[in-house]
């Protein structure tokens, strides 16, 4: 490392708080951790993680017992994909560097069963942060954020030297979404901000006097502010709800195609009828384009093309949950198949030969074909009721 990365000492009540700036890719940052914890014998440990991703750590092929149809039916789909993305960024920095990611968290937990003391797992859980950006964005936003992602998989660049560099003031994460967080601004909030502020909390409420935190480099610059201010951390796990107007949306849009289409009857029948074959056509054909496009099963595109104008005018449901389920009920992922997970997304061809991942996209793109399918079949029908007044 070009600078040497020094730890930050601070004092909190009677407290005394070591935080550890790192990499978490990085052999210099696991020496660091393991020389201040042998030197400090701290009474807590807290580390960079929640409970889900510290489970990954130390668990890292438990996601063989994943059952892909619960989670198509529990919605956690997109939240899946988007941690596949992201853990195949983070195993793509290690190789560049000859390490492996995590190590600094793994010696932190270690260094806490030798020493007895209190493991503290510090972070947000990541599915929180995730929804938390996901209700801040419109819906043009989440299409652009989707289109993203997965361009980053299409993509077959190389680590540069500036991305290795950005790890010494980023943490992974946010590492990872660096052109998205250039792209929304306002992600930067709910990703660095508030995770800062939910850290500091931790760290300063750890057990005992002597405390010391692993922490990616970026949130030791805020975390030193936060742990000498007052503030209750549960308005950061909140969920926030779907506003009325949108839950309303939801509703409204169904409503006024269907009254349209009745109208356009009324007008004229033979032209009622051509809505509702435009309507089946355009939402069937653009939802099971989708399933196409990551190359799925016969059946998937069928189940899409049926669903999709059903779907639509309901907002509790969705095409690419009957798509994936039946793509699942298919392809039947085995464990060999979890296993790759990580080999398998170095490029798109890549990413849909895994039956894991080609099912999360069958759900994913039949869900956006479906969606722009009902928008585009509506201003048809807007169009032909307008032409016959």
């Amino acid at each position: 490392m070009e600078n040497k990365i020094e730890i930050i000492q601070l004092e909190y009540k009677e407290k005394q708080i070591t935080l550890i700036p790192t990499a978490h890719v990085s052999k210099e940052s696991v020496e660091l951790t393991k020389e201040t914890i042998d030197a400090i014998k701290p009474d807590s440990i807290c580390i960079e993680l929640d409970k889900d991703r510290y489970n990954s750590l130390i668990d890292p092929i438990r996601y063989r017992n994943t059952d892909i149809s619960k989670i198509i039916k529990e919605k956690k789909v997109f939240m899946m994909l988007v941690n596949v993305i992201l853990a195949n960024f983070q195993k793509k920095i290690a190789e560049k560097l000859g390490s492996k990611s995590g190590q600094e968290m793994l010696v932190g937990i270690e260094k806490a069963k030798e020493l007895n003391a209190n493991l503290v797992l510090a972070d947000r859980n990541v599915t929180t942060t995730f929804k938390r950006i996901w209700a801040n964005l419109s819906f043009k936003d989440k299409l652009k954020l989707i289109s993203l992602l997965m361009s980053s998989v299409i993509e077959e660049g190389e680590i540069t030297e500036e991305d290795l560099k950005s790890l010494q003031q980023k943490d992974m994460l946010t590492a990872a979404l660096n052109e998205v967080s250039k792209e929304f601004p306002n992600i930067a909030e709910v990703l660095v901000d508030e995770r800062d502020k939910y850290l500091a909390y931790k760290i300063k409420n750890a057990p005992g006097t002597n405390i010391v935190a692993i922490l990616g480099a970026a949130h030791t610059i805020n975390i030193p502010k936060y742990i000498n201010m007052e503030y209750e951390i549960d308005q950061y796990d909140v969920i926030p709800e779907k506003k009325k107007s949108s839950k309303l949306l939801g509703w409204i849009i169904p409503i006024i195609i269907i009254a349209l289409i009745l109208t356009s009857f009324r007008l004229d029948t033979s032209i009622g009828l051509q809505q509702i074959k435009s309507w089946i056509l355009i939402n069937g054909s653009l939802s099971a384009l989708g399933v196409l496009i990551c190359r799925g099963n016969i059946l998937s595109m069928l189940t899409a093309f049926i669903a999709a104008p059903i779907t639509s005018l309901n907002p509790l449901l969705a095409a690419g949950w009957f798509a994936g389920l039946v793509e699942a009920k298919i392809l039947k992922p085995t464990v060999a198949d979890f296993d790759s997970l990580s080999n398998d997304l170095n490029t798109f061809k890549s990413f849909v030969t895994n039956k894991v991942t080609r099912i999360l996209l069958v759900v994913t793109l039949a869900n956006l074909g479906s969606t722009i399918g009902t928008f585009v079949s509506g201003l048809n029908i807007v169009k032909a009721i307008f032409n016959l007044i």
